[in-house]
């Protein structure tokens, strides 16, 4: 198998739930740097427009969010498991929520005034002000966000249910950490990084307690590559007839559109810019578009189905 190349930032919090899930699996992996803000068009040149961070580059396979990301990596390396057993779906279902609710909340939260003139402190004027342009522009029309206050106590409700699930086990559905561990984890590690407002998770010891395990599984072992690297690796690779990782080849058609059309991806709420390619999979989890880009070759980008929006590439925007 190719190495693992991670496209990521130190500051991202979905990057750390996927460097965490990595040294959980004990990994080596490759690190790509990329910019917290546009434009990125190293990454873009693999992705096609998409710009999340992180992504995950196996030769020119590219996957797309988390969700998809840790599927991959259970593939690639399936014991300790990220989904033990019986609580796999219950698992899902917590991730998914950590991910967006309890995600929110917390970077509503973290980014009150106070966090914010933390993050930004010693750079230009003009960063934070850049930062929030960038993510304004992510977002979907009408997106609701927290006001710092509203965002204050959700999130301490949050953090007890959280604390109620573990009192009585290590992690928060069992003896060893599963997907919801490591999504749960991310926004609170990002709290903790700032020092204005991590008082907020001495309310619940037991969270605290967690996150230091969590923390102790590390991150595995990572070498820093280029972007420049990165892209020569997926020009260089041999395009492959099947994916292996996402070994379920029957195709599921949900929105009348073949095998083999032109089509637009998109996320549905936060990070609007699409991606077009040659629709050549889409299983009961995950599509894949077929792309070809000057610096990146021939690359087949992965998206999960959740959180997702397929499209034919001439249909008119809603």
């Amino acid at each position: 198998m190719s190495d693992l190349i991670l496209h990521n930032y130190s500051r991202s919090p979905f990057s750390e739930k996927i460097r965490l899930l990595l040294g959980h699996k004990k990994l080596a992996w490759e690190s790509v740097s990329i910019p917290a803000i546009m434009p990125k068009p190293d990454l873009q040149a693999l992705t096609g427009g998409y710009r999340r961070t992180p992504v995950l580059q196996i030769g020119n396979d590219i996957y797309c969010d988390t969700a998809l990301i840790a599927d991959v990596l259970e593939h690639i390396a399936p014991m300790p498991t990220a989904y033990p057993e019986p609580e796999k779906g219950m698992s899902r279902i917590l991730a998914q929520w950590a991910d967006s609710t309890l995600f929110w909340a917390a970077m509503a939260y973290n980014l009150q005034p106070k966090g914010a003139a933390e993050v930004f402190a010693g750079m230009p004027p003009e960063a934070a002000k850049a930062f929030g342009e960038d993510r304004g522009k992510m977002s979907a029309s009408g997106m609701a966000r927290l006001r710092p206050a509203d965002a204050a106590g959700a999130y301490k409700s949050y953090l007890r249910r959280l604390s109620d699930m573990l009192d009585d086990k290590p992690f928060l559905l069992g003896e060893v950490p599963c997907i919801a561990d490591f999504s749960a984890y991310h926004p609170l590690w990002y709290t903790r990084r700032i020092d204005a407002v991590k008082d907020i998770l001495e309310l619940t010891p037991a969270v605290v307690d967690w996150m230091d395990r969590m923390a102790a599984i590390g991150h595995g072992t990572s070498t820093p590559m280029t972007a420049d690297e990165a892209l020569a690796v997926s020009k260089a690779a041999v395009p492959a007839a099947t994916r292996p990782l996402l070994s379920d080849s029957t195709f599921q058609d949900d929105h009348g559109i073949p095998r083999g059309s032109q089509v637009t991806i998109r996320a549905e709420t936060f990070g609007l810019e699409e991606t077009a390619g040659e629709l050549v999979a889409a299983s009961r989890m995950h599509y894949t578009l077929r792309r070809t880009d000057e610096r990146a070759g021939t690359v087949h980008v992965h998206f999960p189905r959740i959180g997702y929006v397929l499209k034919l590439a001439d249909a008119a925007a809603p």
